[in-house]
């Protein structure tokens, strides 16, 4: 009788067992994958509810904050000298430059601007180009005496973006 239990034990019990374990852990492995595939889904589910809204404020964006490059060069000297005013420093030169090698999706206006003025007065300036409504990046800002006494000379080197 113990021979026969031995043999039912290690012919039947053990392999089933051993197939049963497997199948629980297969089956918890499977739960996880499709927990995480759901938390994916809703995700994507929430990027696709997404995409008009984001569109349109792209538009928006092209629409109002970028302006054509025929309009380009205008509008960047229209913004600096409206900043020069309001800010009482002096823009002794100023310089555009149209970058051509980058097409898509917007094209890259740079701008050299040379400025003279107190310290306050330069950096309201700076300030003022940075957070204009216009999509312009300030990537260089050097500080040197100026060629009167008591003044400052400003050299910024900025992007003004525009449409193709």
């Amino acid at each position: 009788m113990v021979a026969l239990n031995l043999l039912v034990f290690f012919a039947a019990y053990r392999p089933l067992g051993s197939k049963v374990s497997e199948g629980t852990r297969q089956h918890a492995e499977l739960r996880q994958k499709v927990r995480t595939q759901q938390a994916r889904l809703e995700l994507l589910k929430k990027f696709d509810a997404a995409i008009p809204r984001v569109g349109k404020q792209l538009e928006d964006f092209d629409a109002n904050r970028t302006p054509s490059r025929r309009e380009g060069f205008s509008s960047a000297a229209h913004l600096i000298h409206e900043v020069e005013k309001a800010s009482g420093v002096k823009v002794s030169t100023l310089a555009y430059r149209l970058d051509t090698e980058h097409k898509e999706p917007l094209k890259r206006l740079e701008l050299e601007i040379n400025a003279q003025g107190s310290y306050a007065g330069l950096l309201k300036f700076s300030h003022a180009l940075e957070t204009a409504s216009d999509f312009i990046l300030v990537r260089g800002f050097i500080l040197a005496p100026g060629d009167t006494a008591g003044a400052l000379g400003l050299r910024l080197d900025a992007d003004f973006y525009l449409t193709p």
